[in-house]
């Protein structure tokens, strides 16, 4: 395999790329991509993150196969290591904040796009209905 040596960066490409990342720090944070806290409620078996733009956001930690076998003590061990990604230092597991606020935004938008009853979608259930019905699924 033929690798290339790294490359050195400008001072001009440094300073670009540096000023691009702090703009896009800045746009997460007025999005409520970023936390300015998290906490592990062992009640409801999540974690509460506290958004930048005041929206508290519920993480069920069954969406996080890596931790499936963790205590509550693991959990309630969970820390803001920044504003963007968080810990459970025990576990070596790290999670992105802007990560986890954009999977659960997909979830609901997918769960609330699947509940739907448009005109339309009641036409094909009706339809589908005087045929039977949804195909049952072949066993095994």
């Amino acid at each position: 395999m033929d690798r290339k040596a790294p490359t050195e960066m400008t001072d001009e490409e440094f300073e670009r790329q540096y000023v691009a990342a702090r703009k896009r720090h800045e746009d997460y944070r007025r999005a409520g991509l970023l936390a300015t806290s998290v906490q592990y409620d062992e009640r409801a078996h999540r974690f509460v993150l506290e958004l930048t733009n005041g929206y508290s956001l519920g993480v069920p930690v069954s969406t996080l196969p890596h931790l499936a076998n963790a205590t509550a003590t693991q959990l309630h061990s969970v820390e803001l290591i920044t504003d963007d990604a968080l810990e459970i230092a025990s576990l070596d597991a790290h999670y992105s904040v802007p990560g986890l606020v954009l999977a659960m935004s997909a979830r609901e938008i997918g769960r609330r796009g699947g509940a739907s009853t448009s005109p339309r979608k009641q036409r094909a259930s009706r339809a589908n209905g005087k045929k039977g019905g949804r195909p049952r699924k072949a066993p095994g």
